[in-house]
């Protein structure tokens, strides 16, 4: 169990370095010169001189990746062009509207995905195998800024029930941080259960075939002892597997999302940044959301030996 953990932790080093290594060169493959286009159209060459400086994009190369290195140990990742705010604070700030999003989403949607799933995979010739699967079609085919107007004109704007836009955090209590998380999170959550659900059905009907199931219907096993003590232990993997990198997705930023719902998350940060070529805040995202998505990962990988003991002797 222990080299198990230790190689999983040890994997996220190559990931963490190849990411670090684009950030560094992005300003080099941006199209253009990026310290004219931050400088302006009539910065003299002196301001662009200044401008170069102030990115680091007048260093060598190997000078800038070794620099990006040692900040982005101690999380330094600068300050924001535009805003001259650290880069470290602005991320902080908007982490929590998304996590929450991410997070409300997962707790959700999750029970109902894998229910559904193992439900059809259990019985793919019965009704409720046929209904996963145009379930699973409806949610990757239906946009999520389609889903959004929808839930907004109808919950919002005929009914009246709740808020069109905007984010209440939970410091303004409960109830305003769920009503105003609501629509987002079932806009997001469709696509979303799509995916679970899709999964948890396949493993379900694959696990459904194997001999061992077969051999314990033999024994007299049926029904919800069946279905709990063999089928789900075996299927919980793959399951968790696919919820695992849905929330490290979610949370790297719910883009559209975020934006129909007005919601300041780490997804508009993102756009933002792109739109105003703000490079410390670019750099610092791309850093962040893949440290983000390593941990969510390594979260799961550590929860393997725990549902599958066989993994704990590797």
């Amino acid at each position: 169990m222990l080299r198990y953990a230790i190689f999983r932790i040890a994997s996220i080093a190559p990931v963490l370095f190849i990411v670090i290594v684009a950030a560094a060169t992005m300003i080099h493959v941006a199209p253009g010169d990026p310290a004219a286009l931050l400088a302006g159209d009539l910065a003299t060459p002196e301001q662009i001189a200044a401008m170069r400086e102030r990115l680091g994009s007048d260093l060598p190369l190997l000078v800038q990746i070794q620099r990006q290195f040692v900040r982005f140990a101690t999380l330094d990742f600068g300050t924001s062009l535009f805003s001259g705010i650290p880069v470290t604070e602005l991320i902080g700030s908007r982490l929590g509207p998304t996590f929450s999003l991410s997070l409300l989403t997962v707790l959700i949607w999750t029970p109902v995905a894998v229910a559904l799933g193992v439900a059809g995979g259990w019985r793919p010739e019965k009704a409720a195998g046929r209904a996963t699967v145009i379930l699973s079609l409806l949610g990757f085919s239906i946009p999520v800024f389609v889903v959004a107007y929808l839930l907004i004109f109808v919950f919002a704007l005929r009914l009246d029930w709740l808020p069109v836009q905007g984010y209440s955090p939970l410091s303004d209590g409960l109830w305003p941080w769920f009503r105003s998380l609501i629509l987002p999170t079932t806009a997001l959550g469709l696509g979303y259960l799509a995916l679970v659900a899709r999964i948890a059905r396949s493993t379900t009907v694959e696990i459904a075939a194997r001999t061992y199931i077969d051999a314990a219907h033999g024994r007299g096993i049926t029904g919800r002892q069946l279905l709990f003590t063999h089928l789900l232990r075996s299927a919980a993997v793959p399951i968790l597997t696919v919820v695992g990198n849905g929330f490290g997705l979610l949370l790297g930023g719910a883009v559209i999302t975020e934006t129909v719902f007005n919601i300041p998350g780490i997804g508009r940060l993102a756009v933002d940044s792109i739109l105003r070529r703000d490079y410390p805040l670019m750099q610092g995202l791309l850093v962040f959301n893949a440290l983000l998505y390593c941990l969510v990962n390594l979260a799961v990988d550590l929860l393997y030996p725990l549902i599958d003991p066989r993994l704990r002797r590797r």
